[in-house]
């Protein structure tokens, strides 16, 4: 399983390695100030962590998973749990952010 980091459109050769380890759907942290995210894996966290070797803040960093084959995506991860922000649970809270890291994902995927 590889973790891409994407700071421009995802090929068909990356989108392909990133579904291989949960085959249907992508696991993704984005950065909503850079505007990049990082694909991939089994968890957001490993994901957050490839963000954050590169420079990210977390508190830019939100988990979010994406489905290519129906253009879906979902705003739940364990990550996303930060009381500090006033996020409280799994699912983003915030509209804006919620906004912003679909866009990102669009932008990355489709």
């Amino acid at each position: 399983m590889k973790i891409h980091l994407l700071r421009e459109h995802a090929t068909p050769h990356q989108v392909a390695e990133m579904l291989e380890a949960l085959n249907t759907y992508i696991k993704l942290a984005v950065d909503v100030k850079r505007g990049i995210a990082a694909g991939g894996g089994e968890w957001h966290a490993d994901c957050e962590q490839v963000l954050w070797k590169d420079g990210s803040l977390q508190v830019d960093i939100w988990g979010a998973d994406y489905s290519p084959s129906t253009n879906q995506v979902t705003f739940e991860a364990l990550i996303n749990i930060r009381p500090r922000q006033n996020n409280r649970g799994m699912l983003i809270q915030d509209p804006e952010v919620r906004r912003t890291v679909e866009e990102i994902v669009r932008l990355l995927f489709e």
